[in-house]
């Protein structure tokens, strides 16, 4: 039964890893931003929203549609961007892992 023992010391491994990459993102910045710099958003690869950064010029009662708009695309931006870092991230781990095409694991 050692192949068996083998297969489950690297499913072990394996998920060992995953749980690494998985804290990993939490570490990894990305900013996502709208109307040229006017509104930015930083957040995790794993998609916790850090901070949003609006530009003084905005702050008027009459720009409330602009700025709800402009917070939305940024938001959308730095998911969008925490999404491919989080991609990049655990295409590393599995590169070298024999996983059939198309399999995609749970992250």
């Amino acid at each position: 039964m050692k192949n068996l023992d083998d297969i489950m010391a690297m499913a072990q491994n394996v998920q060992n890893e995953l749980t690494k990459a998985q804290a990993a993102l939490d570490t990894i910045e990305v900013e996502g931003v709208s109307g040229g710099g006017l509104v930015k958003v930083r957040a995790s690869a794993k998609g916790r929203i850090i901070g949003v950064d609006i530009d003084e010029s905005l702050l008027k009662p009459e720009e409330k549609g602009v700025i709800e708009d402009l917070v939305a695309a940024a938001l959308n931006d730095a998911r969008a961007k925490a999404d491919t870092a989080s991609s990049t991230e655990m295409s590393k781990l599995t590169a070298g892992m024999p996983l059939p095409p198309g399999f995609k694991l749970p992250f």
